[in-house]
């Protein structure tokens, strides 16, 4: 019960005083503006989610077990809980305009609306793997295959908090979403050249391509028919490999730009 009680007030202590440093940042002139503005994008920002969120876990876990763990949780969700409350309570003029979480609040219902809040944040674990799989797994297919290299902070920041209005816990969650949807997003484009790499074949259920096609555009874009040969995908996979020998999924905006660049030589010149 003392670690728990000792994790709990040391992790409190801490966030409270990087979020703080947060908030203040952007006050402490140009230097400090650039320092904020590198802690809303990716690598700060992953520096800053881990100091937020598993990190305290880890720590507390390892020095203090589950007890530690627990406190380690109980603060982060008791600082988290602290800061909403403050920050609307500065920002009342806003927290009286139309809020997310009072419309939500009214038409489900505050325990349903909250409760489902904090059942999406249960799928935090899956989003640390993905970022951790893009940071050190994916660079050995850039690595060996030349597949393409993406610029993370392009694809995982957040900037919900430049939007008027929007406060408290609101913003809080907004964020989670903005970071999360980022993480997502750049996992998928990942994946869209790993999936087209190894094995552009339709899939047999065409429910299933109609539900993947949103996030994987290839299998209408040369993916070989369920009901092809594998000489058609070995052709498949001739036909689309670069001369560069690099690599992307066939839909992938360079190779689009580098058709259109090939199609303009090749046009006869209009006098």
């Amino acid at each position: 019960m003392t670690e728990l009680i000792i994790s709990g007030l040391t992790i409190f202590c801490l966030e409270s005083i990087l979020i703080g440093l947060l908030m203040l940042m952007p006050r402490l002139g140009s230097l400090g503006k650039n320092i904020s503005e590198a802690c809303t994008k990716a690598p700060t920002l992953d520096l800053v989610v881990s100091a937020l969120t598993w990190l305290p876990w880890l720590f507390c876990g390892v020095f203090a077990g589950w007890w530690g763990f627990t406190g380690a949780l109980v603060a982060q969700i008791g600082v988290m809980q602290l800061w909403i409350y403050g920050h609307e309570l500065f920002h009342t003029d806003a927290a009286r305009d139309g809020r997310i979480v009072s419309y939500l609040n009214q038409r489900f219902g505050w325990w349903r609306n909250h409760l489902g809040l904090w059942v999406t944040a249960m799928a935090l674990p899956a989003f640390f793997a993905i970022r951790f799989a893009q940071l050190f797994v994916y660079p050995f297919l850039t690595f060996l295959l030349g597949f393409p290299n993406y610029k993370h902070s392009d694809w995982i920041n957040v900037s919900r908090q430049k939007f008027e209005g929007l406060v408290g816990h609101d913003l809080i969650w907004c964020l989670y979403c903005d970071w999360m949807t980022g993480v997502y997003s750049l996992g998928a484009e990942m994946l869209r050249n790993v999936e087209s790499f190894w094995c552009p074949i339709r899939f047999y259920h065409d429910k299933k391509c109609e539900n993947c096609k949103i996030d994987f555009p290839d299998i209408e874009r040369g993916w070989v028919a369920a009901d092809g040969t594998m000489k058609d995908v070995v052709q498949t996979l001739h036909e689309h490999m670069p001369e560069n020998h690099s690599w992307s999924w066939f839909g992938h905006p360079e190779r689009q730009r580098d058709q259109g660049r090939k199609a303009t030589k090749v046009l006869p010149s209009v006098k």
